[in-house]
């Protein structure tokens, strides 16, 4: 029995291990009117990642404070979502999502734009590690349904190297050429 409970708390510690940052999105008081008055409760809003690539989003509700920061946070640890970066830095294309009526844009941008996004988003792109994106939410200004938008579209993120192994491609044939080298009928002119 006490091998079990032994087993049990050595899990419990690894997950308690500070490698996950957490930001609070929003917190929200709400009142509940009673025979005596009213009673208070919150709703927190909660971003965690890694700062590598990983993120998730809780929420938690509670009678005190801390108490509900809690729930959420815990909350957002089960709901980790795995989102591949370009260069460690930034996304792979650009894209969009949509959760009811909030839409957001989020558009990969070059090195030293830094994170161009409002308060929800950028808490969810900070969390996630990326250091350069231009995003846009349009619609709803819930961030609830902003931040589940940014989830929907991140989890819609597709690296070169997916979609070439999911279409039995090389990454080469999969991006775009460059042009670097200087064209073909270019030197066929000069030697003409």
């Amino acid at each position: 029995m006490a091998e079990r409970e032994n087993r049990r708390g050595k899990g419990r510690d690894r997950e308690e291990t500070p490698e996950f940052a957490d930001r609070l999105v929003a917190i929200n008081r709400v009142s509940k009117t009673v025979k005596g008055g009213k009673r208070f409760g919150f709703a927190a809003l909660v971003v965690v990642g890694d700062q590598k690539g990983r993120v998730g989003f809780g929420k938690g509700k509670a009678k005190e404070v801390p108490e509900a920061i809690r729930k959420a946070t815990e909350q957002a640890k089960r709901q980790m979502i795995r989102v591949q970066l370009r260069e460690g830095r930034t996304l792979h294309h650009d894209m969009e999502g949509r959760w009811g009526a909030g839409k957001v844009v989020m558009r990969t941008a070059p090195q030293g734009t830094g994170i161009i996004a409002g308060g929800p988003m950028r808490a969810v792109f900070e969390m996630l590690g990326i250091q350069d994106v231009v995003a846009k939410s349009i619609g709803s200004q819930n961030p609830y349904n902003m931040i589940r938008a940014t989830i929907d579209g991140l989890k819609k993120e597709a690296s070169p190297r997916s979609v070439a192994q999911r279409r039995g491609k090389k990454v080469a044939d999969i991006l775009p050429k460059r042009d670097d080298a200087p064209d073909a009928s270019a030197q066929v002119s000069e030697e003409a």
